[in-house]
């Protein structure tokens, strides 16, 4: 099974992914977790550090070269894999990018969407910008206004793709989250029997 964890920012994909297996091994069952990460947050520490701001659509360029080559290296890793495979980010999340950015679809995201192996189900976890500027703050890391975060979280709800995704309210505590995760999954399961 394949499920692909999408959302904002702050909304807590990798906590969440890292919780699910972790859970699923705990059962004694094979789980695996593969990260599609596009370099965002380096490249803008870097850019802040070095005091330059890459045009929209350079950044963009590098972003889905990196995000592409994770989610091609991440497929090829999941077809070799019997179990539960759970990637953190996926193509939809530069897609999502691109709409926040008011850059176009562009055709080669949504070709290889249509062309790699499709997810069992993608969830998608939702929690209010606030909430996950309120967390990109502590971490620490990175930094993302709300208005950045409101923006993203628009272009996910405008995605043709976001009608598939199943929601996740990801505005509780990391035990809440994985808890609907597991439902979620659990229920994915029920209907392939």
């Amino acid at each position: 099974m394949l499920i692909v964890l999408t959302g904002i920012d702050g909304s807590g994909k990798t906590t969440a992914a890292r919780s699910l297996v972790a859970a699923v091994r705990a059962e004694g069952k094979d789980a695996l977790l593969l990260s599609n990460y596009a370099g965002r947050r380096r490249m803008s520490l870097l850019s802040a550090k070095l005091g330059i701001r890459l045009p929209s659509r350079l950044a963009d360029a590098a972003e889905t070269t990196m995000r592409v080559f994770n989610v091609l290296v991440s497929h090829t890793r999941a077809s070799r894999f019997h179990g539960l495979v759970v990637m953190d980010r996926h193509l939809h999340c530069q897609l999502a990018l691109r709409e926040a950015k008011g850059l176009r679809r562009g055709r080669l995201l949504p070709w290889l969407l249509r062309t790699l192996p499709a997810p069992d189900v993608v969830l998608h976890l939702d929690v209010s910008p606030e909430t996950a500027h309120q967390r990109i703050l502590a971490r620490g890391t990175d930094e993302e206004s709300v208005a950045e975060l409101a923006a993203l979280r628009n272009a996910y709800r405008a995605l043709p793709e976001h009608a598939d995704m199943v929601r996740i309210d990801a505005g509780g505590t990391p035990g809440d989250v994985l808890a609907r995760l597991l439902d979620a999954v659990d229920f994915r399961r029920r209907l392939k029997v």
